[in-house]
């Protein structure tokens, strides 16, 4: 397995933000991350990455625990993109992916940023600074850091936030072509269940800090009795019930 997460829990105070989850993700699998705000996404996501402490369990990559992984090694195989952590405003776009290629040990540096400009579309903004960008730009550029280290393990949260659906086609495109010549094991966390449906191989619903169903799309929408991935969602947010 790329990513095993065992009974993990995240306190605060006395709120639990993640609540006893497991869930595994196999090699050149995507697997999307579902459910409302404040449930639970980010904090699994940021747990996943090392950048939070859990309160109990443990999260292995690789079969390995991520405490016991170096971390020069993590970097190495793992990247993320979030709309929701910036990148230097300051700095232009070129700078950045500069400075994340240095910090991640890319080799062959320009060439990649070359190859990510492309691919992205982002040489008509290449040398602005990224606080100048508009929300889709940046979310391009976060992509582009996520992509700069070849990693084989990547954790998406809300890629495709505030494109327009040309630019959002085009990116889910390029995240459907990338996996399948790079064989890369992907989480998707995203509020777009049409994105989900096009592009995971299975689904985890979570809601107050628990996984309250998973399995692939279809086992789930039928599950619940509906058409669709947003209908089966909406019934499962709006329910009263801890477990659906």
């Amino acid at each position: 397995m790329s990513i095993e997460i065992i009974n993990l829990s995240k306190k605060f105070n006395d709120i639990y933000a993640v609540n006893k989850i497991n869930f595994t993700i196999g090699t050149n699998k995507t697997v999307g991350l579902l459910g409302p705000n404040g449930c639970g996404k980010t904090t699994s996501i940021g747990m996943m990455l090392g950048l939070i402490k859990p309160t109990s369990g443990e999260v292995k990559i690789q079969n390995k625990n991520i405490d016991t992984i170096d971390r020069n090694k993590l970097l190495n195989i793992m990247n993320f993109a979030s709309p929701y952590v910036e990148l230097p405003k300051k700095l232009s776009v070129k700078q950045n992916l500069e400075i994340y290629g240095r910090l991640y040990g890319v080799e062959n540096l320009s060439s990649r940023i070359s190859e990510l400009t492309n691919d992205l579309n982002l040489k008509d903004f290449l040398n602005k600074k990224t606080g100048e960008l508009s929300s889709g730009q940046k979310n391009r550029v976060s992509l582009a850091k996520s992509l700069i280290n070849k990693p084989e393990i990547l954790l998406l949260d809300e890629p495709t936030a505030s494109l327009d659906p040309d630019t959002g086609d085009y990116v889910r495109s390029y995240v459907q072509s990338y996996k399948s010549k790079n064989q890369v094991t992907i989480l998707l966390a995203s509020h777009n269940m049409a994105e989900v449906e096009r592009l995971c191989d299975s689904v985890i619903m979570m809601k107050n800090g628990k996984i309250i169903d998973q399995g692939t799309s279809k086992e789930i929408i039928n599950r619940h009795g509906r058409t669709n991935l947003e209908e089966t969602f909406l019934k499962i947010v709006r329910s009263e019930d801890e477990v659906a």
